[in-house]
């Protein structure tokens, strides 16, 4: 799952923040964090590790790995936020919206404790609004082609943007078999 998933996954601020930066902080670097924060920290890799095991998303990369290969995982993860931010069971345009306002709130009152690279982003996150932008294909060809520029061993002109829209109803299929797992998962939790 990719930042709006992570955020919407989340219970409160500190959790928003800690699953937010989860994939910048080293686990020995993790205790010296709010006890909230920990718990994001926990429930972002509970996320990764249920999404990597699960039987429909290994389906789901079938969309990606003819292009990508091992890479496959990655942008299956950016396309299920498009899923998600388009899914109006969950919230409507306006709440999805408001959403996105309460996650870089949340983040800049932790800025003190945020990992530099991250602090570092977050202008441009916010400006560009990714959050909320997940919704249209525009702001999904901008994050897979992101994807693709920081992978080391993929060219930068593969065309998975179109990949993604080859594959748009079987990945929305993938999403609605997968996204209720993956809450009901994270719902049943305990700290």
């Amino acid at each position: 799952m990719n930042y709006l998933a992570h955020s919407y996954l989340s219970s409160s601020d500190g959790q928003i923040v800690g699953n937010m930066i989860a994939d910048y902080i080293r686990n020995s670097d993790r205790d010296k964090l709010p006890a909230e924060v920990q718990k994001g920290i926990i429930i972002h890799r509970q996320i990764d590790t249920f999404t990597d095991q699960h039987p429909v998303i290994h389906r789901a990369k079938k969309a990606f790995q003819p292009l990508v290969r091992l890479y496959s995982g990655a942008f299956v993860d950016v396309t299920m936020d498009y899923y998600l931010a388009n899914d109006t069971g969950i919230h409507t345009e306006n709440e999805w919206q408001e959403h996105t306002r309460h996650v870089y709130k949340a983040l800049w009152n932790y800025g003190d404790i945020l990992p530099e690279r991250f602090r570092l982003m977050l202008p441009k996150m916010e400006a560009d609004d990714w959050l909320f932008n997940y919704r249209y294909e525009w702001g999904i060809k901008y994050s897979l082609q992101n994807v693709l520029n920081k992978a080391k061993y993929l060219e930068k002109d593969i065309p998975v943007f179109q990949a993604f829209l080859d594959e748009k109803e079987f990945l929305k299929e993938c999403y609605e078999a997968f996204f209720p797992d993956l809450k009901n998962h994270i719902e049943t939790l305990k700290f």
